[in-house]
């Protein structure tokens, strides 16, 4: 048996879609599905009822995800645990963290660990929402950090894990000072022209939040530009060139230094919860540590 098949078979379970799931392991779909029915005749039954839409695990499926989901787990620990010994060092302590949060927060944060844990290694991997709790739910991270919204519908089984909410902050319609004053760009004032708009891609979460936030009000706003990186979106905010919804940390020295302004008054924001999830009795001393320090 290949061991890529159970990560495809977890991928499934939790996307429940051959196409979105082929994109996440980045493989044809063709070949995603011979994959799934290559374990499916290893195990010698079959694991998906792929008569209903969206596709749907069978009995079967049902009984062996949580086999396949600890097997990888179990599989990635040993790994990281034997090459930490070979090494002769202490294994690291792995984060799944989306770009934004890894930039504004968890890179000072580590750095404050480093002066209270000793002998304390962390590797962090950057990516989507989605790919973050992948990564999470396969065991190839030890913690999760993402925001969560009351309106929107987490993408994993958080209830699997142990979670702690470390904090909440708000995501702002903000602009360039200078841009916004000379423009008059004021989401209030719906009699005015329409406002370059800065977006998300809305398949992103942050995208997903500020679609929510909008609502089904009509702000006059003129989509401009999409990325699925706040660091770009910030960066085109800067140059004058629109409107855009930012966690506050990310643009907290500019509104500090006056060279951003908020474009919006608290109607148009959205609160965002900081949280932090790990299977806790995977880790090790120094990820309790974390744990606890976090």
């Amino acid at each position: 048996m290949d061991i890529n098949w159970l990560g495809d078979f977890a991928c499934l379970a939790r996307t429940l879609n051959f196409t979105r799931a082929a994109e996440e392991r980045n493989i044809t779909q063709s070949a995603f599905s011979r994959r799934i029915k290559s374990l499916e005749n290893w195990l010698g039954v079959p694991l998906i009822q792929r008569s209903s839409y969206p596709v749907q695990l069978s009995e079967a499926g049902q009984q062996f995800l949580p086999v396949a989901l600890e097997s990888l787990s179990n599989l990635s620990d040993i790994r990281q645990t034997l090459r930490a010994q070979e090494r002769g060092v202490t294994a690291f302590q792995r984060f799944a963290v989306l770009h934004t949060i890894s930039v504004n927060y968890l890179t000072g944060r580590i750095k404050e660990f480093e002066d209270l844990i000793p002998n304390l290694r962390v590797r962090v991997y950057s990516d989507n929402l989605r790919t973050c709790c992948q990564l999470l739910s396969e065991g190839t991270c030890d913690f999760l950090l993402y925001y969560r919204h009351k309106d929107v519908q987490p993408v994993f089984e958080e209830k699997q894990f142990a979670r702690k909410d470390i904090g909440t902050e708000q995501m702002i319609p903000v602009a360039q000072m200078n841009a916004a004053r000379s423009n008059g760009w004021d989401l209030d004032d719906s009699g005015r022209d329409a406002i370059p708009y800065l977006g998300y891609d809305p398949s992103s979460f942050l995208g997903a939040v500020v679609e929510q936030t909008i609502g089904a009000r009509t702000p006059p706003l003129a989509l401009r530009y999409m990325d699925a990186l706040t660091e770009a979106i910030k960066r085109r905010m800067l140059s004058g060139s629109g409107v855009a919804w930012l966690p506050e940390s990310v643009v907290a020295e500019e509104l500090a230094a006056g060279l951003v302004t908020p474009v919006g008054g608290e109607a148009w924001q959205a609160t965002l919860t900081l949280s932090l999830f790990c299977s806790h009795d995977r880790l090790d001393k120094i990820g309790r540590q974390v744990w606890d320090a976090l």
